[in-house]
């Protein structure tokens, strides 16, 4: 509960003097007792203009997703960083497969088991 008065313009560090008191005891009598204001939920929310996604973008080439991973992955490259005297697993992961990537474009799948067949097909005709 709130208690309004109306102390028509008296400063409130004056209040304590006696001439202030005489003053201020005619006016309790206009003393109203407010209930606080609640605070009411809202009933229906606009989101016409909101936005789906992050509310903080990423910054740079990087992109937040969810990967699971096995368990015996993810142990072996935190414990290479550990064995390294700290550093971030995540970051040892996105090395791996970046190295991975630039082994595979390098030559594809593909190609690499025509060329390790034709290898073998030179080795085959030269022995016999």
């Amino acid at each position: 509960m709130y208690i309004q008065l109306n102390l028509n313009g008296i400063p409130t560090r004056r209040l304590g003097t006696l001439k202030n008191m005489a003053l201020i005891l005619p006016m309790l009598s206009a003393l109203t007792i407010m209930p606080k204001e609640k605070k009411t939920k809202m009933k229906e929310y606009d989101f016409s203009r909101g936005k789906q996604g992050a509310v903080v973008s990423s910054r740079g080439r990087k992109t937040r997703i969810t990967i699971r991973l096995d368990s015996e992955i993810l142990d072996w490259f935190r414990a290479q960083v550990h064995e390294a005297g700290g550093g971030n697993y995540q970051k040892l992961i996105n090395q791996a497969l970046h190295e991975h990537i630039q082994r595979h474009q390098k030559e594809p799948l593909e190609e690499t088991l025509r060329r390790i067949i034709r290898e073998e097909l030179v080795h085959e005709n030269m022995s016999v």
